[in-house]
């Protein structure tokens, strides 16, 4: 009899976790899916014909694997003879795809990202042009260097995320820079954060290599996709499904269930049995009908909040753990959709940064940039402000938010109100795991879940951990690995985004 996997979750980890297992080996598939949507926060939300991206996601990793992964289920679009050639070579099509013909393709994308501050634009990475001192004005600039070198001769031992900022760039530019906007994002200070969120999120980078990249930049040709050399947040160009990142799992869905896996949409885990060091059976619940099923597996992979795994396992947790589990702290996300007949300054960003703090807005998007085709009327600008909160605070709860958003966007001089053709609001909870609470106690539990012979933890909420897509990704394609090689120990599966050199482990 062939054996079953238990998938908790139909995001990018638990998705990918399914496909990875119908390819390599016989064992079969069933993923439960709390929501009515596939691909967590990968998703593609549609509106009236103009489609959203939350979070914005670029389709970029330093694995080749991944690359390759992505490539084939979606194929990159047709190059032109003047486009650089991308790298990996693209897998069915070489690239001969036409993107006007067929949904399911692949864009090659230039990225550009950009902080507005002091009601002025600036590159992100935070670039040594002209225009950057010219807004920055020679005071501050001065203040900068000093800072810069002060910081590079007496580095400070990181307790926190502001000394991580420091050591790298310098005082004040973390003060001009980096700490409002990050405050936005968590609601707590800086110094209350732990340095391991600068730790996977912006890995390396640094002013040198900043320095480093602009000097490459000036002398070099277009490395077109190949960038694994680079920092993330320094790449030029990325893939970007023509539709979104949910066209990208819902493709990966489609091909699940037409090789006999199984995706159960509205289906919440509420109770979680085990049994000698193994997990024995999960309880189910129909999210509509609330009639409660038993479903017994050999595998159980959960890429569930970890918070609410431990509370589902009940009584079998130890006193400690579950107190750790309560402790741990979540951030959520609100998108606001803004259809526009224009806005009042050319934006090509595919995202800018709002260093602003006047207001409570972190991010917009232009979701025109990203492709064109999530665009309904191509006459139209369509774009995406990005506010972090708290579920059930203030801005969670507040029932006007559209008029709140467009009243912001207006207050810094991006659009007059006038222009705004329609509007969308939509809330996504336990978006980003956070690195304070009980998180420095993580590894108790950590410990714990791994005593589970027959359970993995994968993906972002699943691990507790900011992990990028291809990153959630890896740690369910390794996850099959152990399972197809008896491997008992799942710390390779824990190193993932947490050591530089993980994507060339899975290459090898």
């Amino acid at each position: 009899m062939s054996k079953k996997a238990v998938i908790i979750g139909a995001g990018p980890a638990g998705l990918t976790f399914a496909y990875e297992l119908l390819e390599k080996t016989d064992i079969s598939p069933v993923i439960f899916e709390a929501t009515e949507d596939l691909g967590g926060i990968s998703k593609t939300v549609e509106y009236k014909g103009n489609r959203i991206d939350i979070g914005g996601h670029r389709f970029f990793s330093k694995s080749d694997k991944i690359m390759q992964w992505w490539l084939n289920i979606l194929p990159l679009q047709k190059i032109s003879r003047n486009h650089p050639s991308p790298q990996p070579s693209p897998a069915r099509g070489e690239g001969e795809i036409d993107p006007e013909k067929t949904d399911k393709v692949m864009l090659v994308r230039s990225r550009l990202s950009r902080i507005f501050f002091l009601r002025k634009f600036f590159d992100y990475p935070i670039s040594l042009s002209t225009a950057t001192f010219k807004n920055l004005g020679l005071i501050r600039v001065i203040k900068i260097g000093l800072s810069y070198i002060k910081s590079s001769i007496f580095s400070k031992k990181e307790k926190s995320l502001e000394d991580f900022f420091i050591n790298r760039f310098g005082k004040e530019l973390y003060l001009t820079f980096f700490k409002d906007y990050t405050e936005k994002v968590w609601g707590v200070p800086c110094s209350e954060i732990k340095p391991e969120w600068g730790a996977q999120r912006i890995k390396g980078l640094s002013i040198r290599k900043t320095i480093l990249h602009a000097i490459k930049k000036f002398f070099s040709k277009n490395s077109g996709l190949s960038q694994k050399d680079e920092e993330t947040s320094l790449i030029e160009q990325f893939m970007y499904p023509k539709l979104g990142p949910g066209c990208m799992w819902e493709s990966v869905a489609q091909i699940i269930k037409s090789k006999g896996g199984e995706i159960n949409l509205g289906q919440k885990i509420v109770g979680i049995n085990s049994k000698d060091n193994k997990i024995t059976s999960v309880l189910v619940q129909d999210t509509q009908t609330g009639k409660i099923i038993e479903h017994r597996a050999d595998y159980y992979i959960s890429s569930m909040p970890v918070r609410d795994l431990i509370a589902a396992m009940g009584n079998n947790v130890p006193s400690e753990v579950k107190e750790i589990s309560d402790g741990l702290k979540y951030r959520d996300f609100i998108t606001v959709g803004l259809l526009m007949k224009k806005l009042k300054t050319d934006m090509p960003d595919n995202w800018v940064y709002i260093q602003e703090r006047d207001v409570k807005l972190g991010r917009l998007q232009i979701f025109n940039n990203w492709s064109p085709y999530l665009v309904k009327n191509p006459d139209n600008i369509w774009i995406g402000l990005e506010y972090f909160c708290n579920e059930g605070d203030e801005l969670w709860n507040m029932p006007d938010f559209t008029e709140f958003a467009i009243a912001e966007l207006a207050k810094i001089d991006i659009i007059n109100k006038e222009d705004v053709l329609d509007s969308i609001v939509i809330r996504m909870p336990k978006a980003y795991p956070a690195y304070f609470g009980t998180y420095d106690r993580f590894d108790e539990i950590k410990k714990f879940v791994n005593t589970f012979e027959n359970l993995f933890l994968v993906g972002r909420n699943g691990m507790h951990r900011y992990n990028n897509m291809d990153h959630s990704m890896l740690s369910a394609m390794l996850t099959v690995e152990n399972i197809m090689n008896n491997v008992k120990s799942k710390d390779n599966i824990w190193d993932v985004n947490a050591e530089d050199e993980y994507h060339e482990e899975m290459e090898n």
